[in-house]
């Protein structure tokens, strides 16, 4: 199938600004120390998916369809807590994606400023393939493919990070600062989400039997979470971030196929899980990070879904400073120049 999208190109845009602040709490420079004046440059390797995990509630019957989305090389920096990443999915690095041709555009951002955790989802894929079966029908293709599966993701996360004078998650994923000693902290906030899957050639209900057959299914998602992260730091250096957080919220599935339609709410949970671990120091860093999200929507017609959307990375970082000549021009993107004096961060280095 002809693709409508550019061939797998990925133009990613991380506009990760520190719009959040707690004038508060002050940063503790024995625990981490903040780069924001210095320019943090890296090179990286990164892949990301949405997956659809399908499972029968009655019996053990499940499905789990995923794209093939492109490895990407790419390439970013970081100033005043401004990011930008571009990508792209070479043909080199992707020679063996031959299940389905898949186009998709995965918008993800992954922010954080000090005391806050943000993302924001948004995920548009055409093209998925049998990934694991397992029911009733004794000989599925290995090659399965379902070209027209289109899947739609949208959401955003919120959650609130007790412990930011200590623990710096930008050390973690951005590397715009270096955390020195261990520290741990609890979060809590709030997230949203909606969507929806289409198969209107109706490829999945012919070759995959009820219960687990569909061909639209619409849903939303919302409800508080709360989770705990902790940066476990060796010789100063080394450094290994886990993170993990849960949900309970409610929301609302319809499920449509050729022979009737079904819908109903209910009350849901879902998770999110984040790693991160390489070496940091004051001028360069490599490592390696991974973020998956699971949002489990409402059961409906004997099945339940879960959305699964991720992203992993191997980050080469370099941070140097700015030369007289690029610093004023690199100034206009510090969010505290444009901030009221009481309303902007304390303690920067």
């Amino acid at each position: 199938m002809k693709a409508s999208l550019p061939k797998i190109f990925i133009f990613f845009i991380g506009i990760f600004s520190g719009i959040f602040y707690n004038v508060q709490a002050q940063e503790d420079t024995t625990y981490y120390v903040n780069y924001k004046k210095l320019l943090t440059t890296r090179t990286y390797v990164s892949r990301k998916y949405t997956s659809l995990f399908i499972r029968g509630i009655d019996d053990d019957s499940r499905i789990i369809l995923e794209p093939t989305s492109t490895l990407n090389l790419g390439i970013g920096a970081t100033y005043n807590d401004f990011t930008l990443n571009l990508a792209y999915g070479f043909d080199f690095m992707n020679s063996n994606r031959t299940q389905v041709d898949t186009r998709y555009l995965d918008l993800q951002a992954h922010i954080y400023p000090k005391n806050w955790v943000i993302d924001l989802f948004g995920q548009f894929y055409d093209g998925f393939f049998l990934r694991d079966y397992i029911g009733p029908l004794p000989d599925i293709p290995p090659d399965l493919a379902f070209p027209d599966l289109e899947v739609r993701k949208f959401g955003a996360n919120v959650q609130y990070l007790f412990n930011g004078d200590k623990l710096s998650l930008k050390a973690a994923f951005l590397q715009s600062a270096w955390q020195k000693k261990s520290a741990g902290s609890f979060v809590t906030g709030f997230e949203f989400y909606f969507g929806r899957a289409n198969d209107e050639s109706n490829i999945v209900a012919e070759f995959i039997p009820d219960p687990i057959e569909f061909k639209k299914m619409n849903f939303i998602e919302f409800g508080p979470n709360v989770g705990y992260v902790h940066t476990f730091v060796i010789a100063k250096h080394f450094f290994i971030t886990g993170m993990v957080s849960g949900n309970i919220g409610l929301g609302n599935t319809t499920i449509s196929s050729d022979t009737d339609k079904e819908g109903n709410w209910g009350v849901n949970s879902n998770y999110f899980l984040r790693g991160f671990a390489g070496y940091n120091g004051p001028k360069w860093s490599i490592n390696a990070n991974y973020v998956h999200n699971n949002v489990r929507i409402r059961e409906a017609r004997s099945f339940s879904t879960d959305f699964q959307t991720g992203n992993y990375r191997i980050n080469f970082v370099y941070r140097f400073d700015v030369g007289p000549k690029l610093k004023p021009y690199l100034d206009y993107i510090d969010i505290d120049r444009y901030l009221p004096e009481k309303f902007k961060q304390k303690n920067d280095n």
